[in-house]
């Protein structure tokens, strides 16, 4: 009965460190940035590593041609969150390739098993 306890008690600790890793990755990816460029760099879009535009820069040549310039920022965008979401996944596989003790053993007491592998979509 106690030993139950005890493995709860262990369980519980690495649950924790895997919060607290969770969390500065948090702060981390919101500190990190990336560009996404359309039209030659006539237009940058930078967004941080947690999916947040944070920045936009346009080129004044393409301010009359509001057509080019909305397909641009489109462009811009997809490509600056596509690169986030890529960093976000490198950021979390440094995570979860992490070996805690016992982990792998509670995980397949669950039946989780230990595939170690992550999809991203």
């Amino acid at each position: 009965m106690f030993r139950g306890l005890s493995n709860f008690s262990t369980l519980l600790k690495e649950v924790q460190q895997i919060q607290g890793r969770t969390e500065e990755m948090q702060q981390k990816l919101g500190q990190l940035r990336v560009d996404g460029r359309a039209g030659g760099e006539m237009v940058t879009v930078q967004a941080d590593g947690l999916q947040r535009i944070v920045g936009i820069k346009i080129e004044p040549s393409v301010l009359g041609d509001r057509e080019m310039l909305e397909d641009l920022v489109v462009a811009a965008t997809n490509q600056a969150l596509e690169k986030s979401r890529e960093l976000a996944a490198e950021e979390f596989s440094k995570i979860t390739q992490m070996q805690l003790p016992g982990l792998s053993e509670m995980m397949s007491k669950f039946g989780l098993g230990s595939g170690g592998g992550t999809s991203a979509s």
